[in-house]
């Protein structure tokens, strides 16, 4: 920290020199501004020993955790320091869960909810939480008070809602479960609407009452955007590869929107074997029912060699320059995919 005072000391003496400059003139003007240099540098190093974060500073807090269990030991630490970050202990309920450790998690979540009452993502997550730690997986009281606290605060929440409908299949009101799942049928696209009326029906014949009425006849759904991407590997990639094993290697195509969150809105998975090919995005390889291909007007087209078939991105993974494109596209896309 020592450190970081003095180079705090000579920029602010630097920005000084060259803000005061004009004023510097005669003794008693030298005495005076002198005097207010040392005033501020003490203030400056003051503020910094007050709100200021020295172990950031510590190579040991700066290097990355190598492992899930030393990530989950720095979360620990600083929540410590900070138990009041709520986004902190969210990340540590997942990496809890991701280490198999589902008491932990949902503790940790718990917090979160604690810190954040109204907070409907957190809610249910802390709800999920308490039911993936029980034996059975079963939502308890707790759990089931979270979910519904959640629909008060944010009535169209699809997950706490589609929870709340588990919690009360599982306690025996199959009648409660169908009315909480049917308002779900008018937020989600055909494709998840489709299996998720046969959960309300099955709910409902439980409960001794009729299924639902059927679907009007509509007209053939519209093919919406159909957006063509060549995908190919840089001739340097392509020829490392051929002395390289990855046998659970996979190319991944996706559709984000432009300028937007990193969250694909479209994907696709490939073989490794299948290069060079052609994908095809549309709707139906949409990843989340509020959000479509369609949708948008402008999206990125960018395609990645996952070296362990995974979608999470790893380190090292080749991809191709994001290309932006233009909704509805007449023309093929062409990505190439190349070390960074």
């Amino acid at each position: 920290m020592l450190v970081f005072a003095l180079l705090a000391a000579v920029v602010a003496v630097a920005v000084l020199a060259f803000v005061l400059r004009p004023l510097w003139h005669g003794p008693g003007s030298r005495i005076a501004l002198g005097g207010l240099f040392a005033g501020l540098l003490l203030a400056a190093f003051a503020l910094y020993r007050l709100v200021g974060t020295p172990l950031a500073l510590d190579p040991a807090v700066r290097e990355p955790p190598q492992t899930l269990e030393a990530a989950i030991a720095q979360l620990e630490a600083q929540l410590e320091r900070e138990p009041q970050a709520i986004q902190g202990w969210r990340l540590l309920g997942r990496a809890y869960a991701a280490a198999g450790r589902p008491d932990k998690a949902r503790d940790a979540f718990g917090e979160a909810a604690r810190l954040a009452p109204d907070e409907p993502d957190v809610l249910v997550e802390a709800a999920e939480a308490r039911a993936l730690a029980a034996p059975e997986h079963r939502f308890d009281a707790t759990g089931t008070g979270l979910l519904e606290h959640a629909l008060e605060v944010d009535a169209t929440h699809q997950r706490a809602r589609w929870f709340l409908g588990i919690a009360r299949r599982q306690a025996g009101d199959a009648a409660g479960a169908a009315r909480t799942w049917e308002p779900l049928l008018a937020q989600v696209d055909a494709r998840t609407a489709a299996p998720l009326r046969e959960q309300v029906d099955a709910a409902r014949a439980d409960a001794g009452l009729p299924p639902l009425p059927p679907l009007p006849p509509t007209e053939a759904a519209s093919p919406g955007v159909a957006l063509q991407v060549r995908v190919s590997l840089a001739p340097a990639l392509a020829e490392r590869l051929r002395d390289e094993a990855h046998p659970d290697a996979a190319v991944f195509v996706y559709a984000r929107a432009a300028g937007g969150p990193p969250m694909p809105v479209a994907a696709e998975k490939h073989a490794i074997a299948e290069l060079p090919f052609t994908a095809t995005l549309d709707d139906a390889d949409s990843l989340m029912p509020t959000q479509k291909l369609s949708d948008l007007k402008e999206v990125e087209i960018v395609a990645r060699l996952s070296r362990d078939g995974t979608a999470n991105p790893g380190a090292g993974d080749p991809e191709s320059a994001p290309v932006r494109v233009v909704l509805p596209a007449e023309q093929p896309v062409e990505v190439v995919i190349a070390d960074r």
